[in-house]
């Protein structure tokens, strides 16, 4: 008569420890908030060490380069800038997405050559949809 692990290959899962399975995942996640806090907390302590206590005149000037602005420092800047900038990252990421589709081009499958050429078609339009409202003439 086999014995109950070869009857049922899945249990021998079952019959570990809750510590021993989800020791690894614990560890991660302590890792992860570790990771994530112990900048901030140095950050909290170099800032608490090294900055001036109090607002003032000398820790409120605006400066560049270490030198003080001579002229107004709110400059008023074009919303078509923005647009540029964002129409700009825009295409930057979709050139991002479509680094892989190149490297493994040969051994794509009709399925994913089709999706690939639906997000250029969608590319295309969003580029030629621009270029008609004029987004694209800088001003």
């Amino acid at each position: 008569m086999p014995d109950k692990k070869s009857e049922k290959p899945g249990l021998e899962f079952m019959n570990s420890s809750f510590v021993e399975t989800y020791q690894p995942i614990a560890i991660l996640m302590v890792a992860a908030i570790g990771f994530a806090a112990l900048p901030l907390v140095l950050a909290r302590l170099w800032a608490k060490k090294f900055s001036l206590g109090k607002p003032g005149p000398v820790k409120n000037a605006t400066y560049e380069c270490g030198l003080a602005a001579k002229d107004e420092t709110m400059i008023p800047f074009r919303p078509e800038y923005y647009l540029y900038a964002i129409v700009f990252l825009i295409f930057d990421v979709e050139t991002v997405f479509l680094l892989p589709f190149a490297v493994s081009f040969g051994g794509l499958s009709i399925g994913a050559s089709v999706a690939m050429l639906i997000f250029l078609f969608l590319l295309a339009e969003g580029l030629v949809w621009m270029w008609r409202k004029g987004v694209l003439t800088w001003v």
